[in-house]
């Protein structure tokens, strides 16, 4: 069975109500960007973020996934297929997709300021001041923002340097280090690139430019090229 990494990022997701900011004048759904995506935002508000990503998890819990979603998670009947996503939100996995890695964190779970290692799972919508890790320091989102490390990079980098094909969904591919994947990818396999955008990043002669927006290009991908 032929390995399959799906690089995946928000307009996948914004299909299914999941708000996005790129291309938003330096605004999140009203918010200034750094002040909800940042440690210097954190420290200077700790509420307001907390609040923040709060929305945003009950924005994802109200969200169902998309066709694109169901049609990625459908590709593992053929494929050994690894989802990359810059999405913080859990839709690739309840469209049931079964290996979900994460760049940029997850909604669903938290992290102690005093041990980053340290990782819950949130039970319900919110994460509140007062909500404390095991060794007594208050919970942030377990998001990676703006100037932190991406720890699960390498990880990433290692699936990618096995694929047999790649597929880029609902991603630019501009935001850095999530944009620097491809080129860890054997560059004689083939690449399909679904964005309504032409594509920025030169990798081979093999990528295919579907330019239709996920749902409706995700579906030419599966009818034309690859097997569901």
């Amino acid at each position: 069975m032929k390995k399959l990494v799906v690089l995946s990022g928000a307009g996948v997701s914004a299909e299914s109500g999941i708000s996005t900011f790129r291309d938003s004048g330096g605004l999140w759904e009203g918010y200034d960007i750094l002040e909800v995506a940042s440690i210097e935002g954190w420290q200077k508000d700790k509420e307001l973020v907390l609040n923040f990503y709060n929305m945003r998890r009950k924005n994802m819990i109200n969200s169902i996934p998309n066709d694109a979603h169901l049609a990625i998670a459908q590709l593992q009947n053929n494929y050994n297929t690894v989802v990359i996503t810059q999405n913080v939100d859990d839709l690739h996995e309840r469209a049931g997709s079964k290996n979900v890695i994460h760049l940029h964190g997850e909604l669903r779970k938290s992290r102690s300021t005093a041990n980053s290692e340290l990782i819950y799972n949130i039970i319900g919508e919110e994460l509140n001041i007062g909500d404390l890790c095991e060794l007594g320091s208050q919970l942030r989102p377990h998001i990676v923002w703006f100037g932190e490390e991406v720890p699960l990079m390498y990880n990433a980098i290692n699936e990618v340097s096995k694929a047999d094909i790649i597929l880029i969904i609902g991603t630019s591919m501009v935001v850095y280090p999530a944009a620097s994947l491809i080129h860890y990818a054997n560059p004689e396999i083939p690449v399909y690139y679904i964005d309504p955008k032409i594509p920025d990043f030169k990798f081979n002669k093999n990528v295919v430019h579907i330019a239709e927006k996920a749902t409706v290009g995700i579906k030419i991908l599966t009818t034309k090229y690859l097997k569901v």
